[in-house]
């Protein structure tokens, strides 16, 4: 049985998908995936995530789609100032739900590097700016800088919320965002039992503040990572486990996750 899917993060313009992204759409359709969100990271892809976007409008039996423009704080190295106009032009000129994905990460060693993490906190702040500007909630992406995260929002009286993609923080970093009006994303890596941390932020949240997302072709989901039928490459079609995965952790029907799931991912997005 097929539940009504929101797929809140996906790099589904990325060049994995050209060869067969109309079949992939329409695979994903049938299993459920009834909207995705085509998420920005660089100024250089943005043509191509809105010409995606476009592709996707114009085909038959697909999930609707909705763009998030953004700069991603791993690529910080390549951000340059005209790429926030850029990205100032898109939020006016094309149908964005979200700008996103935006945030900070220490991962590498050299983005903790002084100058390199402050130019990560002003493009931060900056889109911060452009999405109160146009009224958009935002898609965030955080690696090893929830604190920072938390207190820039705070400092900036970000009112919009949005979703905390791909959540990795602990359980009070996870709460902390939730009061600042934020969902979090939940990936098929719910569907490790190793993910202990991240099965006991679901287990103390609750439902009440979750949404899914592939984040294809990234996170594939364990069961899909052994099987041929999916390769290794991750998909929307992939949603479905995601959500098995999550039910599965809380001990909830699937059927009752999925309808809770699909009306945060609205809530958050200010989508009706």
């Amino acid at each position: 049985m097929h539940f009504p899917l929101f797929d809140t993060h996906t790099h589904f313009d990325v060049p994995d998908f050209d060869p067969d992204r109309k079949e992939l759409a329409q695979q994903a359709k049938a299993v459920g995936v009834e909207r995705l969100i085509l998420i920005g990271f660089s100024e250089s892809r943005f043509s191509d995530l809105i010409d995606t976007q476009h592709q996707l409008s114009r085909w038959q039996d697909v999930p609707i789609s909705y763009l998030a423009p953004g700069l991603h704080p791993f690529y910080i190295e390549q951000h340059v100032p005209d790429h926030l106009e850029r990205l100032e032009q898109i939020l006016k000129q094309e149908s964005c739900v979200a700008v996103g994905e935006i945030g900070l990460d220490t991962f590498l060693p050299q983005h903790k590097q002084p100058k390199l993490y402050l130019k990560q906190k002003q493009y931060f702040t900056n889109q911060l700016d452009l999405a109160r500007q146009h009224n958009k909630p935002v898609l965030l992406h955080i690696r090893k800088a929830h604190a920072d995260v938390l207190h820039i929002l705070k400092q900036q009286h970000f009112k919009l919320g949005g979703i905390a993609h791909a959540f990795s923080g602990g359980i009070e970093e996870a709460k902390a965002f939730i009061q600042l009006g934020f969902k979090l994303g939940i990936t098929g890596q719910i569907t490790n039992p190793n993910a202990k941390k991240l099965h006991r932020v679901v287990a103390e949240v609750g439902l009440e503040h979750l949404v899914l997302e592939t984040d294809c072709p990234d996170m594939t989901p364990l069961c899909c990572q052994q099987s041929t039928e999916h390769r290794t490459r991750n998909t929307p079609v992939n949603l479905p486990y995601v959500l098995k995965g999550l039910a599965t952790s809380l001990e909830i029907d699937e059927s009752i996750v999925a309808t809770k799931v699909w009306e945060n991912s609205l809530n958050a997005l200010q989508l009706t």
